[in-house]
């Protein structure tokens, strides 16, 4: 197991940035940056022992600083879309900014995942769940009182773990000085074929969702929980991504609804077709979005690479997007006295 620091270039005011690389007994490699707290590479031994990078990404610390499809980064404070652009707590409204039409998309400006967190890396760590090892890399963040529009100083702390058992572990933490509502995410796109393969059509996608959120036409959920069943986000059993798209259906941005959260258990496989890798995620989140990176586009990425429309998918466990608006779904709602608290796992394999 090892973890070092490496120069990042430095951010349009001169401020240096810094890329972490973990690197565990298996070969596996992560990289991660202190701009956004941001995934850019992960290396993973298929069954050959090549090591493919599954996670898009850029080279270029510009392209963090200007991050447009937030690629690997940290979302906060809240991940997903607000209808109308505004929350009410505590008998008050705060207008938040709107930025996709009416509505706020991953809290409307200023995003955490283009600025610059305070980064340091932690030596190897037991994992008292199985016994092996851990590298870890911690990044934090201050966010203050009005920030993005929200109420509330919030001290944001995120930890990437990288286990001798292939795991990516990503704890989220977050203080908060009054009442606020929080939904913090990554945002990361995977090819598990690597990352300038192509479109993840082909990729089997199974999760463990018995109900969906329908959403209206500007994609805000409308308080439902529907059966998956009959429809084509049953992912119930593994299926290929593309398989019931069509004309009529183009692609997904939707919320499958896992249940109750609080407790980690394993949500989702994804496999790639042609390498065989599979990624394993578990998570204590109640929903996970679904993208398939329909609006991507993106020159110049990692490796001399160019993005297209579906080149990758976000697997986002989170809460409901707009949830505060529907009290059918869990409330993202935090306080001084219950801060806010999360772990998603990423658990790579190699199919045989």
């Amino acid at each position: 197991m090892s973890v070092r620091a490496l120069d990042f270039g430095t951010t349009r005011t001169g401020q240096p940035t810094h890329l972490y690389r973990l690197k565990n007994a298996a070969g596996m490699e992560v990289d991660v940056t202190d701009l956004g707290a941001s995934i850019v590479s992960v290396r993973v031994p298929n069954a050959d022992g090549e090591l493919i990078d599954v996670a898009l990404g850029f080279d270029e610390t510009d392209r963090y600083e200007h991050n447009t499809h937030a690629m690997g980064g940290i979302v906060g404070r809240y991940a997903g879309r607000i209808g109308g652009a505004s929350i009410e707590l505590e008998g008050r409204t705060f207008e938040l900014t709107a930025n996709e039409g009416e509505n706020t998309l991953n809290s409307g400006c200023d995003m955490w995942y283009e600025r610059l967190w305070e980064g340091a890396m932690v030596g190897r760590k037991g994992d008292r769940r199985r016994g092996s090892s851990a590298d870890t890399v911690i990044f934090g963040l201050f966010s203050p009182d009005g920030d993005q529009g929200f109420p509330g100083d919030v001290d944001v702390r995120v930890t990437y773990k990288l286990t001798d058992d292939n795991e990516i572990k990503i704890i989220y933490d977050a203080q908060p000085s009054l009442p606020t509502f929080i939904n913090l995410t990554n945002h990361a796109y995977w090819n598990l074929n690597g990352h300038d393969s192509g479109d993840v059509m082909g990729h089997l996608l199974r999760v463990a969702a018995e109900r969906y959120a329908p959403t209206d036409g500007q994609h805000i959920p409308q308080g439902r929980k529907v059966n998956v069943g009959g429809t084509p986000f049953d992912f119930r059993l593994p299926k290929a991504i593309g398989r019931d798209l069509s004309d009529r259906f183009l692609s997904y941005d939707h919320t499958l609804l896992l249940g109750s959260s609080g407790r980690m258990r394993h949500v989702a496989t994804l496999t790639g077709e042609k390498s065989g890798i599979a990624m394993d995620i578990l998570t204590d989140m109640p929903s996970l979005q679904v993208y398939t990176a329909q609006a991507l586009m993106a020159e110049s990425a990692k490796d001399g690479s160019s993005y297209r429309p579906y080149d990758g998918i976000a697997l986002e466990t989170q809460y409901v997007p707009d949830a505060m608006h529907h009290p059918e779904f869990a409330q993202p709602l935090f306080t001084p006295d219950r801060p806010f608290h999360s772990c998603t796992t990423y658990c790579f394999s190699t199919m045989e």
